[in-house]
């Protein structure tokens, strides 16, 4: 498999078999978990609600009609992060080399083990099965791309290995749409040339990706090759991302600057998947003839990561700015960042507590 070793494991439906583990009258049937009202979200649902066609990020309204006898329950952050917490533990008895995604993912790197990856993961999957009645699914491979991508394969309660042999052949098959970090907006404009799979996207030159994705094709164009050098990190902190351009000519239009802040959102839709971020809060910064430089932000009541709603809350900033000078510089900026979509749990500070708490 190569000198690196990495294994993904995603806690299958977590949310939903939490509630489920805590009352075990929920088990076998449809548990849907989201936001309540009338603009709720579907946060997880349990895969007996899955076969009615209910998914995450579904509004509840939709879930209801698609599935009207599911269990639709509240979310409970306290709780989740809780037992998240004790997976992490386990995790980290396995090796201090623990990335964690969200409350409920994480790569290892398992290189500096002398053990089978196999053995490993069949070790943790025992072990939260025991201690919480949960399951996983783990992908294992020689990069945190490919690992991500097995974990995938074969939900719930998968093991998955691809070796650098199977590269690129046994991507081939898949939808574009596997590809972590190829936002909507990319996938429908790859799509309107015939490329769904990722066979096909194989078939771009390098140069061709670049004018997809921008500076992101490259990543893109060697990882689906099986080319992957990022590092497991134990410890990430992004403050915020953001693109700005000078123009030639200092501009007035509008329209023209939605253009621009347009291709800035996907940009940074994209770089928020690559790191499974979400943001809270939106920045427009615009620079005028006269040189003065003018920041207008919005901070959103909720954590998104979506490109029509980050595009459309830079356009809604612009559209409340009063344009009576010409505009020499925009820029486009996201901060406020989680890992999740709750602002109650903080995952990086329980997972630096959990590191602390082994090194005791």
């Amino acid at each position: 498999m190569g000198k690196r070793v990495i294994i993904h494991v995603d806690m299958d439906a977590f949310f939903a078999s939490v509630e489920q583990m805590d009352n075990p009258k929920l088990k076998g049937k449809p548990v849907i978990v989201g936001g309540e009202g009338s603009r709720g979200v579907v946060s997880t649902c349990s895969y007996e609600a899955r076969k009615y066609g209910v998914h995450s990020a579904m509004p509840i309204f939709i879930a209801k009609q698609l599935c009207p006898k599911g269990i639709y329950l509240p979310v409970r952050h306290n709780r989740y992060s809780e037992v998240s917490e004790k997976v992490f533990r386990i995790l980290y008895s396995i090796t201090d080399l623990v990335e964690a995604v969200s409350i409920d993912e994480a790569y290892l790197d398992i290189s500096h083990l002398n053990e089978n990856p196999i053995h490993i993961v069949n070790i943790i999957k025992k072990r939260i099965k025991e201690s919480f009645g949960l399951t996983l699914s783990a992908g294992i491979s020689y990069n945190k791309f490919l690992a991500k991508t097995a974990s995938e394969w074969n939900k719930p309660n998968g093991l998955k290995v691809i070796t650098e042999d199977m590269v690129p052949e046994i991507l081939k098959p898949l939808s574009i749409s596997k590809v972590h970090g190829i936002g909507e907006r990319s996938i429908e404009r790859l799509n309107e040339i015939g490329i769904y799979t990722i066979g096909q996207l194989l078939r771009l030159t390098e140069e061709q990706m670049i004018y997809y994705f921008g500076k992101y094709g490259v990543e893109i164009y060697n990882r689906i090759r099986g080319h992957d050098n990022r590092p497991v990190c134990t410890e990430r902190e992004t403050k915020s991302i953001g693109r700005e351009t000078t123009f030639e000519t200092d501009t007035m239009d509008k329209s023209f600057l939605k253009e621009v802040l347009s291709d800035f959102a996907e940009e940074l839709t994209n770089a928020l998947l690559e790191e499974s971020l979400f943001t809270k809060t939106i920045t427009v910064k615009i620079k005028t003839e006269d040189f003065k430089t003018h920041t207008r932000s919005r901070t959103l009541k909720e954590y998104i990561n979506s490109y029509e709603e980050i595009k459309e809350t830079a356009f809604d900033i612009l559209d409340n700015y009063k344009i009576d000078q010409s505009i020499r510089l925009i820029g486009l900026s996201l901060s406020n960042f989680t890992n999740i979509r709750y602002e109650q749990i903080s995952l990086f500070d329980w997972a630096k507590r959990l590191k602390a708490k082994e090194e005791e």
